[in-house]
């Protein structure tokens, strides 16, 4: 499994040292109705054949096995052979989103993430298909109750578990959902309990970290926030936004995540057009013992999307693999 890790990193493992290509992963895993939005946005029907229209287009694009280490497919991708033999062409790793999808919690509220019951039979299939790695998703809110955080971490562990018992790599992508008008701090603290909670359960489930890839969310403000990113006191100049985001998230992950997680892959999770490939730079000027990536979905393919819609197919991959090529530099801290 830590094979797996190494090829979607772009590390090639030599007696001597380790070549680092500085790659991530592309999500391309979105759900039925997911897709049909996206679809829809840019004025195009989703069916079989545009949904395969769309994503071969993707898939197909020269050079992109040089920034791509792996890319999470959907259910219905994943079983398309022509859909995804420009990946297996390339040497690409391919990945599938097993979860069910997030149902209310309780009265109170939250979210939690279903889609345990028969997952060892999915995931044996699946691996059969060509998955090599999976990936689940928990949705909490900054006001979710301690029993829903708590709900969610045991699920994502057991789900980590199974995964590495069938010989696939688990990615525990735990999302603080940045809808709302909370402070960064607020964001900090929140991650940090989440964190706790997700990597306590994970030890009582005997999950081994270093054959696994955390996705997680950036400390950021609320989107629907006014205040101003606080500035650090010990600092000669001015910080820029991402400079901020960046010691707020790092810091945060320095107290939460243990050192032998071998792979941080963040979310892009809903931020403008270019601002999580400039904070992933910011974060990669820090020192801490992961590999710090991404793992995005909106952030790699909105521009694509559109041009892909308007017939310019040709510009649409070059328009993903250059900003493919941002987020690899971005991971090197080299933007």
């Amino acid at each position: 499994m830590r094979n797996v890790i190494y090829r979607i990193q772009g590390e090639v493992p030599d007696y001597v040292d380790h070549i680092k290509g500085y790659k991530g992963i592309l999500a391309a895993d979105e759900s039925a109705p997911t897709i049909e939005k996206r679809l829809a946005s840019v004025g195009v029907d989703s069916t079989e054949g545009s949904r395969h229209s769309y994503r071969y287009n993707l898939f197909s694009t020269k050079g992109l096995e040089n920034y791509i280490g792996g890319v999470i497919l959907f259910d219905e991708t994943i079983r398309s052979e022509r859909t995804i033999k420009p990946l297996l062409e390339k040497g690409i790793c391919i990945g599938i989103k097993v979860d069910k999808g997030a149902k209310p919690y309780d009265e109170i509220g939250g979210m939690l993430t279903e889609g345990l019951d028969g997952l060892t039979e999915r995931l044996r299939e699946y691996r059969n298909l060509g998955a090599e790695f999976a990936k689940w998703r928990a949705v909490i809110a900054v006001d979710d109750t301690d029993a829903c955080i708590i709900a969610n971490a045991w699920t994502l562990a057991r789900y980590a578990k199974r995964c590495q018992d069938e010989g696939i790599v688990p990615i525990v992508e735990p999302e603080v959902l940045m809808n709302g008008a909370h402070h960064i701090i607020d964001s900090m603290l929140f991650t940090e309990k989440v964190l706790h909670h997700v990597f306590d359960a994970m030890y009582y489930e005997r999950v081994e970290l270093e054959a696994m890839i955390l996705k997680p969310n950036m400390i950021l403000n609320g989107y629907e926030s006014n205040s101003p990113l606080p500035q650090f006191h010990d600092t000669a100049r001015t910080l820029d936004d991402s400079e901020i985001v960046a010691h707020y998230t790092t810091d945060c992950f320095r107290r939460c995540v243990p050192a032998a997680v071998p792979m941080i892959a963040f979310l892009s999770g809903g931020q403008a057009d270019g601002v999580a490939v400039k904070n992933l730079n910011q974060i990669n000027k820090h020192s801490f013992p992961w590999y710090a990536t991404f793992s995005f979905g909106r952030e790699l393919q909105q521009n694509s999307l559109k041009l892909w819609a308007n017939g310019q197919l040709e510009d649409a991959k070059q328009t993903l693999l250059s900003r493919a090529r941002e987020c690899s530099q971005a991971s090197a801290g080299d933007l």
